[in-house]
């Protein structure tokens, strides 16, 4: 293993290693080592929203924000634990409360599908607590009544560089997580004046 300081990267040379470690359950490990109050706030960093004709945005997103190691809820990824399950029971409480923030590909397709309609029921209460984020498309532009409009987003343009404009929306999820952590981090300012 290797550090380095001025660009902050960790480099593992064996691939057993580096699997090792993508696949360690850290809770546990924590606990192991001594750590007894170590708590994820969220199973999921993001959950993607999205309707079908727009999976290919979807899965081009979920493979770069994997690559940054954010926990995305995709369902693709998540076929195997679907199975034989209720899949409304399943993914009513991720796009609820299990995933930090959640990310809506309102392409022209969006409002028109039964899975996005069930999706948006289960976080459309946490549009006030600034955990969805809007990705619109310039192809379905926002409507005067669209709840999304006063919220800040992305515009989308598929007919645009889709690579860059994805890359670009990874790095501002990156960003907004690292500023969600370092708040986190702060400790509390104290409240009225000190006895």
């Amino acid at each position: 293993m290797h550090f380095e300081p001025t660009t902050h990267v960790l480099t593992v040379e064996d691939p057993q290693f580096v699997f090792f470690l993508r696949n360690l359950e850290w809770s546990k490990f924590a606990e192991r080592i001594g750590y007894v109050n170590i708590k994820f706030e969220s199973r999921f960093d993001f959950a993607l929203s999205f309707a079908g004709a727009d999976r290919q945005y979807a899965e081009g997103l979920f493979s770069l924000l994997a690559e940054r190691e954010f926990e995305v809820f995709y369902d693709r990824n998540e076929q195997h634990r679907i199975l034989a399950e209720n899949i409304e029971e399943y993914l009513a409480p991720i796009y609820k409360s299990e995933a930090a923030y959640v990310v809506v590909l309102l392409g022209p397709d969006f409002p028109k599908r039964l899975w996005t309609r069930f999706e948006s029921e289960q976080f459309k209460e946490r549009f006030g607590a600034g955990a969805v984020i809007p990705v619109w498309f310039t192809t379905a532009p926002i409507g005067l009544f669209d709840e999304t409009g006063r919220i800040g987003g992305y515009t989308f343009n598929p007919a645009g560089d889709v690579a860059q404009q994805l890359t670009e929306i990874a790095d501002l999820l990156t960003r907004k997580i690292a500023d969600r952590a370092a708040t986190a981090a702060r400790p509390a300012e104290p409240q009225g004046p000190l006895p």
